[in-house]
């Protein structure tokens, strides 16, 4: 009996030891694994810029000061065009993953796509921040930090601007005068931009005919922004002379184009939103009727979305919503207060 007791408390002490090891294997297999995707994720610096249309002047701009300065923090940039597509933004997102991409900064091409869009980085914990337009959900709230202008506030520049305009050249009360604010409406960054235009031009200019002022949506190009404009103008003989102001500078530069077309453009006034276009306007032998800007640096946007990114990245706190400020330019000093960016 003794004898059979020892041999069975062996046989135990071999079991428990056997079981050990087992679960120690385990454990380091599952070590190994971690370590090999923070490896991966940890290796070199790799940021995707995703733009919903990457061959605009703004996200050229804007992906070229977030290259920089990934590359500054020893890592590698890869930009992107969406093409205004779902089917090429998801496909690059999807890129971006299978690629173990460090993090991404993007706008996306249509915002109801934020859900989705999150939640796929989220699975392959790749962090995301939204540039220009929020990734949202339905009611608005930025499901990821959001860096960009205060599109209010802009809208508020230009409307003053083109109130203290009308004033100066006695437009208030004459009744051949037209607004027309060009919208991107299923757009949350541009809506306020409009509501801001709208609602400083009318206080600054209280006696304007508000029947007067019309709105027309567009896509945020310069084609369908000429378009939506020139019917307008085509719907509207009356109006001999138009103030234009709109949600983005290639929606302004269309409006441009059909006033030039209508043959209405020598006594019209534009103001275009980033001045990123309107320098060319406003070095236009014969002038143009381009008359002013609000300025917004695309480099500001471009560089503070890769620093909140890094932020992220290193697991510090970020803020929810990072916005760059804007200031009025016109052919008199916008070489003086854009710099380099003049150019």
């Amino acid at each position: 009996m003794k004898r059979f007791l020892s041999i069975l408390l062996a046989f135990m002490l071999v079991t428990v030891c056997l079981f050990g090891c087992s679960t120690d294997s385990d454990d380091l297999s599952r070590s190994e694994v971690s370590a090999t995707v923070t490896s991966s994720k940890g290796g070199k610096l790799t940021v995707y810029g995703i733009y919903k249309a990457g061959d605009q002047s703004w996200f050229i701009d804007e992906g070229a000061a977030a290259k920089k300065a990934v590359e500054k923090a020893g890592g590698n940039f890869i930009y992107v065009d969406a093409k205004m597509s779902q089917e090429e933004y998801l496909k690059a997102i999807d890129n971006a993953i299978a690629n173990n991409a460090s993090g991404v900064v993007t706008c996306v091409p249509d915002q109801t796509m934020s859900q989705s869009v999150v939640e796929k980085l989220n699975t392959a914990k790749i962090p995301v921040i939204a540039v220009d337009d929020a990734l949202q959900d339905s009611s608005g709230k930025k499901l990821v930090p959001w860096v960009g202008i205060d599109a209010y506030a802009i809208g508020k520049t230009n409307g003053k601007w083109l109130s203290d305009y009308a004033k100066k050249n006695s437009l208030v009360s004459n009744p051949n005068v037209g607004l027309l604010i060009l919208t991107m409406d299923t757009v949350s960054s541009c809506v306020p931009r409009a509501k801001g235009e709208y609602e400083a031009f009318t206080k600054g200019t209280p006696g304007f005919d508000t029947n007067k002022i019309f709105k027309a949506d567009y896509d945020g190009t310069t084609d369908k922004g000429n378009t939506a404009a020139a019917a307008v103008f085509t719907a509207h003989p009356e109006i001999k002379t138009w103030l234009v102001t709109g949600a983005n500078e290639e929606g302004t530069i269309g409006a441009c184009r059909a006033l030039e077309s209508a043959g209405l453009d020598k006594n019209a006034c534009v103001v275009g939103l980033g001045a990123y276009l309107a320098k060319d306007e406003f070095k236009k032998a014969g002038g143009s009727p381009m008359k002013a800007a609000t300025y917004f640096s695309s480099e500001d946007i471009g560089a503070g979305s890769i620093q909140v990114l890094l932020d992220k990245i290193a697991g510090k706190k970020v803020k929810q919503e990072t916005a760059v400020s804007a200031v009025i330019v016109t052919p008199e000093n916008y070489q003086k207060v854009m710099g380099n960016a003049a150019k």
